[in-house]
């Protein structure tokens, strides 16, 4: 149920209202707007009739019940996009942000490398994986909080900020105390333990589609990380398995706009993870910002062909500082109207 207050309803008639709804054993999550406040009532599903007699109390102009499922990430319970800052990065907001860095972190030497040229070419955060799922157990699987450690270093020497992947649930706190934003990568999209745990963090998480998950999924995926607390939450696209080969994954760029119009949090696109091949990130990153996405994450590496991990999809440095001045180009036209 929505709550929606009168145009210029006081403090202490919303702070009222949000008493009474936790009264009845309900959230309330408060969304404060330019022209009014909406008081979002989430909880047991099975009986609401209580919570149309907020229609009585002072301030309140009337009630509205949510449809979606997902009732936290819906655009019916706040007004406008949520705009999340990290650092001095806003994502969400009127700048194209770019995540960049290497798939896994591989040593002091690689990290600091990859910073680098992150930070030359204009990266507003700095992506490197501690925690490595991997499909086979043979595979490298991270340097775990060592790695942690040289995420730090880097972005103590470059002053980009870092986003990680969280794998298992008893690791958020120790990546909490290392990252400025929390990744949950595509094959725990739906480990809820996880998202729970996240849920509890006052960090930002990037939270990723999985390989065989709908919008709707995606969404109700979210919406257990709101629903523990954590309302900074950046969802991102990164390709869906269906027939074709050709690629690694299919990008599926209609994900991005229909996430907009379903939505108030922000989205993402991870080409390198779609395409599973560099030539293609490129396109797929300037038909991204086409579409109306808020940023990429993409990988990058000093060395591909030597990389641990996913070599084959990350970006030699030269193509990455031109996959920057093609965004700054672009940015201005195409995001004028977002």
């Amino acid at each position: 149920m929505i709550i929606i207050m009168k145009s210029g309803a006081t403090d202490a008639q919303i702070d009222n209202v949000i008493r009474w709804i936790e009264s009845l054993g309900y959230k309330a999550h408060p969304s404060r707007g330019v022209e009014r406040t909406i008081i979002g009532a989430v909880g047991d599903n099975r009986d609401k009739s209580y919570l149309k007699l907020a229609e009585s109390l002072s301030g309140v102009e009337r009630t509205m019940p949510i449809l979606k499922p997902y009732k936290l990430a819906s655009r019916e319970t706040k007004e406008g996009r949520t705009v999340i800052t990290v650092g001095n990065v806003e994502i969400g907001g009127p700048r194209f942000v770019v995540m960049a860095g290497p798939c896994a972190v591989e040593s002091e030497e690689q990290m600091m490398e990859s910073a680098y040229i992150a930070k030359k070419g204009g990266a507003d955060i700095l992506r490197g994986g501690a925690f490595k799922p991997r499909t086979s157990p043979y595979s490298f699987q991270g340097m775990e909080e060592d790695g942690l450690k040289l995420l730090a270093m880097a972005r103590e020497r470059t002053g980009l900020p870092v986003v990680t992947e969280v794998v298992n649930p008893a690791d958020v706190e120790l990546v909490e105390s290392y990252a400025d934003v929390m990744q949950i990568g595509a094959r725990n999209v739906q480990n809820f333990a996880l998202l729970k745990e996240v849920g509890q963090s006052k960090k930002p998480v990037l939270l990723k589609r999985g390989m065989m998950t709908t919008i709707e999924e995606l969404l109700m995926s979210a919406e257990y990380i709101l629903s523990a607390g954590n309302q900074r939450v950046i969802l991102c696209e990164r390709g869906i398995r269906t027939f074709e080969t050709a690629t690694r994954n299919t990008l599926d760029l209609s994900a991005v706009p229909v996430l907009k119009q379903m939505t108030h949090l922000p989205v993402i696109v991870d080409p390198s993870h779609a395409a599973g091949n560099w030539r293609y990130v490129l396109p797929l990153s300037r038909a991204a910002m086409a579409v109306g996405a808020d940023g990429l994450i993409v990988e990058v590496h000093p060395e591909p062909d030597h990389a641990v991990s996913d070599g084959v999809q990350s970006l030699k440095p030269e193509k990455f500082y031109r996959l920057m001045e093609d965004i700054r180009l672009l940015e201005n036209t195409l995001r004028r109207d977002m």
